[in-house]
């Protein structure tokens, strides 16, 4: 049986360790430590990631991320009734440590009970929060099974992330002509200018259900008495639509250009870069079915609902490991109104030890 108490302590103690994207190198300390008191054998591959392994053949590989969004340093946790949150100044880091204490918790109660059955495999990723990137770089000689079940989706252990879109990241890059703002404006190229032009052209926010495009960065100008010479736009776009992707890397382009021939004496580079693929599932995939299964065992329904977000199950997907991603009881990630459910947690970590012991 899950144990409550000591799952809320594994929460209080990893949402402390301070862990913003690229400063993974303390928890992944303690997780190997964590890991290897279980009897696992584990370790950091070459990028930082951590990968342990249990018996031989491992059947399921499953899967967190170690790292957090800032605000996220000097974190303080507490219980509010059936909620974990933190203080109005700080996230909480439950995106993703709501998942990699469940996981945690599930394999000491199922090594603990002796009803461990299956060797098993798992990866704490870092850089998650930038990109996937730790996924992107994770040493895959060292990962053996072909099915990953990942604790990363917002909610309940019941929600399976059925649909994620393709990513697409893009920086403008311009440079125009600096000049005194007082003195002699009319020789400068103001690029904070050109990017507004450039903006304008450009959708924003949720364009339908499978697509949504945000301007998520602007710098440029360093004083009030000089035309700014210097500005790059990043922004990013998402959609379950091949077509819909295809129409807004036309919108950027055609705004693109007809910026340049306006401002023509500016220089305007324009790079995109897609971060993940698009999936969907059908639910019949061996690890969905197995965490159906393990659902079932615990008296829980399942949910199949799309996502506008993507997690490392994309980046497994593509060097060909089953995966499916489920909730980890987290709620309003990225904000300061993040909160974990403690009820739903203990679902969580059941889910967990029900697949090891299936």
């Amino acid at each position: 049986m899950i144990n409550k108490s000591r799952l809320i302590e594994t929460m209080f103690e990893l949402i402390r360790i301070d862990s913003p994207s690229g400063e993974e190198q303390q928890i992944a300390g303690v997780l190997i430590d964590k890991l290897k008191g279980f009897g696992f054998n584990a370790g950091l591959d070459d990028y930082g990631n951590v990968i342990g392994r249990i018996g031989e053949y491992p059947e399921i590989l499953l899967s967190a991320h170690m790292d957090t969004v800032e605000p996220g340093r000097n974190i303080e946790p507490r219980v509010d009734g059936d909620l974990l949150v933190s203080n109005d100044d700080t996230i909480l880091g439950g995106d993703c440590k709501a998942g990699v204490a469940s996981i945690l918790e599930g394999l000491q109660v199922a090594i603990e009970t002796g009803r461990l059955n299956r060797s098993v495999e798992v990866a704490f990723t870092r850089q998650e929060e930038i990109g996937l990137v730790g996924a992107k770089n994770l040493d895959y000689s060292k990962i053996l099974a072909k099915e990953a079940i990942v604790f990363d989706g917002e909610g309940p252990a019941s929600r399976i992330t059925s649909s994620s879109p393709t990513h697409v990241r893009f920086d403008i890059d311009i440079t125009g002509r600096a000049a005194h703002a007082g003195a002699a404006p009319e020789n400068g190229i103001s690029a904070i200018r050109i990017a507004s032009e450039i903006i304008t052209r450009l959708p924003q926010g949720r364009l339908d259900k499978d697509t949504t495009f945000n301007i998520g960065v602007i710098k440029g100008g360093s004083v009030t008495n000089a035309v700014p010479e210097k500005t790059i736009v990043k922004g990013e776009f998402r959609s379950h639509s091949a077509e819909a992707l295809d129409n807004i890397k036309l919108s950027i382009d055609n705004a693109v250009n007809q910026v340049r021939d306006k401002f023509n004496e500016a220089k305007i580079d324009l790079l995109t870069e897609t971060q993940f693929d698009a999936y969907s599932i059908t639910g019949e995939e061996p690890p969905v079915s197995r965490v159906i299964r393990s659902l079932a065992s615990i008296g829980a329904e399942p949910v199949m609902a799309p996502s506008g977000g993507g997690t490392d199950g994309n980046i497994l997907r593509q060097h060909g490991i089953e995966s499916v991603v489920v909730g980890m009881a987290d709620h309003n990630a990225h904000t300061v109104r993040e909160y974990v459910s403690l009820t739903e947690l203990v679902e969580v970590a059941n889910l967990c030890e029900a697949i090891l012991t299936e």
